[in-house]
């Protein structure tokens, strides 16, 4: 089940999750795992019972303009479809609020991911948190 929740009712769920992939497993600095768009966000979680499992968020930009990002399914979970069901939750509430460009900075290894769903990789490779990342956009 997948819900969609505000930063003040997801971040109980969305930061165990978020710190134990980003923080614990990638090796993101926790003072950046947190940032000023969270309480702007929309959050989509992924749960399994009463278990989350998984959390994505969307930050609405002007311009009918969107960023995904924060995406992280715990490792139990993964190839199981959780990030597709996250992805596709958000793109769908994107949609609802008339977004009709959607970003996000993809990881090097997530960008066949993000291809499956008509993202397109945009300009340089860059360093993201000690992590090689990628612009991808999609143009509804």
């Amino acid at each position: 089940m997948i819900l969609i929740k505000p930063w003040q009712e997801a971040e109980k769920d969305a930061y165990p999750i978020r710190q134990a992939v980003f923080i614990e497993e990638q090796g993101v600095p926790e003072a950046m795992e947190l940032d000023e768009f969270d309480p702007l966000a929309q959050h989509a979680l992924a749960y399994r019972g009463l278990d989350c499992i998984g959390t994505a968020r969307l930050v609405a930009l002007p311009g009918h303009q969107g960023r995904i990002g924060r995406m992280a399914v715990l490792p139990a979970y993964r190839r199981q479809g959780i990030g597709r069901q996250l992805l596709c939750a958000l793109l769908e509430n994107g949609k609802s609020q008339g977004i009709t460009e959607f970003e996000l900075h993809s990881q090097l290894s997530a960008i066949p991911f993000y291809e499956q769903f008509g993202f397109v990789a945009k300009g340089a490779i860059y360093d993201e948190a000690g992590i090689a990342h990628r612009d991808m956009i999609l143009t509804i």
